[in-house]
């Protein structure tokens, strides 16, 4: 046994004694490996003991919130919190209805039935706690009573009826209470009269007797209590513009330290953008040079950095500034590049505050170009948006005009676009007075229409008319065009009715009425819906073939009308303003004038006017662009171009006009003069001068007031302010007098020299082939004249 035993401890202990290096090393490994597994195990311990037990104790242990400030890492970013305005008292607001230019100074409603409708919107800060309408009327002395009445609806709704019972000459009174319910953003107030002149049944509906008039004084009466607004993107313009405000919205820009081109420029296309919002809504627009100088309501716009416009650094604002550089939510320098955009209230909490800034000019620049392109702004929300980058829009086809004639000669009705933007539809309309269905049939500026230009007309109507007295009649602004009898007893579908359209009737502000003269097959004038039944649509496959040439002759002001030719292309890329080298208040408000004038008639996905000093006019720019120079007489940035023919202002307040010369103490008057760009044939230049500071106002009031722009005719325009004691916005505050001083002889075109081919060419297709024979016929006769010749010249 012992021998036995002994030799398995010898082989050990030698394979030991052999291997004593990888002995050591596996021992090594093996501790390694053995302490591992304890801290494993110790680890899993402590987990477990931090874990809850579920099992018997359900309630984790509280938390306590972390109140450590945040260190700056992207994920502990510092948010602006959301701020609103403070809201302005509780008050009254009176609409009144002479405000609509369907009252205007009066407002009749005559026969058997009439209505009129006046349309008002709901301010977006105003909580409405009352409304009531007040009725002021007087009608005729021949209504009989018990059978006459007046009825007011909103909305659809019957608010109140009063019956036409006052004597001769007497004034009626009727308020009505309106519920809050019944209001909406858009609201429509129907005013309906049922008039009588017998006691059993009026016979004749035309009876000049039945009449009864809305005087316009009457009004709709607003208790309201303005409600806090939070200032957001997702909603712009509000609350910087509100559409559906009832008073001119309020607006300031706030002068920078020093007038540059980067501040003229951003705030001349940021003025065209509210233009293009605001369509046919005023603006009230003014300069300051201090945040206390808002009224409370007014809407401040600060654009520049914190160099140009110190006033930044007093502002409470949602970023935070380290020296003069912006810093980003993670309280980092915001890159140069990048434009701010932010929404603050002023200091007194009572006014709204837009600041368009960035660590340099044109990250300033990039801020308010995020507002003027469509497509951007419609992703912005927050009270801060900081602009890395922007969309690039391509310059829209100087002939693409949305909401004028296709450029086709061939297209249909949904081609053309409705009041809402939206292609045209099938229409129709019902009843025996109903109102024609208008078109906006707006030409081109540069179109020149030819002979043979057709409307083919696609209707149908309905059963139960009278075939002697129905018919349907084609308008052009008021002008009949052609008329047909509907003489089916049984109606028509998909009828045809083709009219010829005069060639010089066709304008850029032209609109085609269509009109279904309906008369019932058994009259009874006692009962209204006896027409109800009959009906008349015009379809969407309505088509129109127009022959055109695209010519315009300039120069003209009544172009202007429409923007053209500055608004060529849409995106007023084309078109330069040039301002003295320091210019005034005065003169910079007329820039802000022209400019929203600009974006009222243009409409594109952006707006890249440019705006410059005089020394800073780039040479180019005066070659290829149309120039619009602003300023008084002594400091106008392009003295040159106003050395022309005709009418003409010189220094030392003298007047020249051919061969006259005088000098006027004190001159007021604003002169517009449009003419052909002295450095540019195809070209036009608008001179916007006076001789004072009081001139340039002049011109601020025809660019602002639409009855006064909507005049403007000839080259040269002189305006002038009547008595003081008139109202600045009432038309006969100002007096014009225009001047033709040029010839019309430049003729501007956008189309390309290849169309302006075909439609020339396309004129004159007839004698096409029989020139093309003549022309070769005297070709070969040359040839063989020269060839003839050749010979003879070699025998000699």
């Amino acid at each position: 046994m012992k021998r036995h035993t002994a030799r398995p401890l010898v082989f050990f202990f030698r394979l030991f004694s052999r291997s004593k290096l990888r002995s050591q090393k596996r021992a090594a490994g093996f501790l390694s490996l053995l302490l591992f597994g304890m801290l494993l195990a110790n680890s899993g311990a402590i987990a477990q003991s931090e874990l809850p037990d579920f099992r018997q104790n359900a309630i984790p242990p509280e938390t306590k919130p972390d109140t450590r400030p945040a260190t700056g890492t992207p994920n502990q970013a510092t948010l602006p919190a959301t701020v609103q305005l403070k809201p302005l008292s509780p008050g009254q607001y009176v609409l009144e209805f002479n405000r609509s230019p369907v009252v205007g100074t009066r407002l009749q409603l005559r026969g058997i039935y009439d209505e009129s409708r006046l349309r008002f919107t709901r301010p977006r800060s105003w909580e409405t706690k009352s409304v009531k309408v007040s009725l002021r009327f007087r009608h005729s002395p021949a209504l009989y009573a018990t059978r006459s009445n007046l009825t007011v609806l909103v909305n659809g709704a019957s608010v109140g009826s009063v019956p036409l019972n006052k004597p001769q000459g007497e004034i009626g009174n009727a308020i009505y209470d309106v519920p809050i319910s019944l209001l909406q953003d858009y609201n429509e107030v129907v005013i309906a009269a049922l008039q009588n002149n017998s006691p059993t049944c009026t016979q004749d509906p035309y009876d000049p007797s039945l009449w009864t008039e809305i005087l316009p004084d009457s009004k709709i009466v607003f208790d309201l209590a303005p409600r806090p607004v939070t200032l957001d993107f997702s909603r712009y313009p509000f609350p910087l513009f509100d559409e559906l405000s009832l008073s001119p919205n309020e607006l300031a820009y706030l002068l920078p330290s020093a007038v540059d081109e980067a501040w003229l420029t951003a705030a001349s296309r940021f003025q065209s953008s509210l233009g293009r919002l605001a369509q046919f809504r005023p603006i009230d627009t003014r300069l300051v040079k201090q945040v206390n100088e808002l009224s409370p309501g007014e809407r401040l716009v600060v654009i520049g950095t914190t160099q140009t416009q110190p006033i930044l650094k007093s502002l409470k604002l949602p970023l935070k500034l380290q020296g003069d550089r912006w810093l980003d939510e993670t309280q980092k320098p915001i890159a140069d590049d990048v434009g701010v955009l932010m929404l603050t209230p002023s200091p007194d909490a009572k006014s709204l505050v837009l600041v368009a800034t960035g660590n340099t000019p044109a990250a300033a620049s990039k801020a308010v170009q995020f507002l003027l392109q469509s497509r951007d702004r419609q992703i912005g929300t927050g009270s801060v948006i900081l602009v890395k980058d922007l969309a690039d829009v391509p310059t829209p086809d100087p002939r693409d005009w949305p909401g004028y004639l296709p450029v086709e000669n061939s297209f249909q009705l949904k081609d053309l676009l409705t009041q809402a933007n939206e292609p045209f539809q099938d229409i129709t309309t019902r009843g025996s007075d109903a109102p024609p269905i208008e078109i906006d049939f707006r030409a081109l500026p540069d179109d020149r229409f030819l002979v043979g230009n057709v409307l083919n007309l696609r209707y149908s109507y309905g059963p139960q008319l009278n075939p002697l007295t129905s018919l349907l009649e084609v308008q052009l602004d008021g002008l009949p065009l052609a008329g047909r009898k509907l003489d089916a007893v049984d109606g028509v579908r998909n009828g045809t009715f083709r009219v010829d359209l005069p060639a010089d009737k066709i304008k850029p502000n032209s609109k085609l009425q269509i009109r279904f003269r309906l008369d019932p097959r058994e009259r009874r004038s006692c009962n209204r819906a006896i027409d109800q039944q009959l009906w008349g649509t015009v379809h969407a496959d309505t088509s129109f073939d127009l022959k055109r040439e695209n010519m315009a002759r300039l120069p003209d002001l009544k172009l202007l009308q429409v923007g053209y030719p500055f608004a060529a292309p849409q995106d007023l890329s084309q078109t330069a303003i040039a301002l003295p080298q320091n210019p005034n208040p005065a003169e910079l408000l007329l820039l802000l004038e022209v400019s929203e004038r600009l974006g009222r008639l243009s409409k594109a996905e952006s707006i890249k006017l440019n705006v410059y000093r005089a020394d800073q006019l780039p040479a180019e720019v005066r070659k290829t662009h149309h120039l619009i120079a602003l300023g008084e007489r002594s400091r106008f940035p392009l003295p040159d171009a106003l050395q022309s023919s005709g009418f003409n202002l010189e220094t030392l307040f003298e007047r020249r006009r051919d061969g006259a010369a005088i000098r006027t103490l004190p001159d007021v008057e604003g002169v517009a003069k449009q003419v052909v760009s002295p450095w540019n044939s195809d070209r036009v230049f608008l001179a916007l001068t006076g001789q004072s500071s009081t001139g340039i106002q002049q011109l601020q009031a025809l660019f602002e007031q639409d009855a006064l722009f909507y005049q403007l005719r000839e080259d040269t325009v002189l305006i002038s302010a009547n008595d003081a004691a008139v109202q600045a916005n009432s038309p006969d505050a100002y007096t014009l007098e225009f001047l033709q001083q040029a010839r019309q002889r430049t003729t501007l075109s956008e189309a390309n020299w290849r169309d302006r081919l075909m439609q020339r060419v396309g004129g004159y297709w007839l004698l096409l082939i029989p020139g093309t024979i003549l022309i070769a016929l005297l070709m070969y006769g040359v040839g063989q004249a020269w060839l003839n010749r050749y010979p003879s010249q070699e025998k000699q």
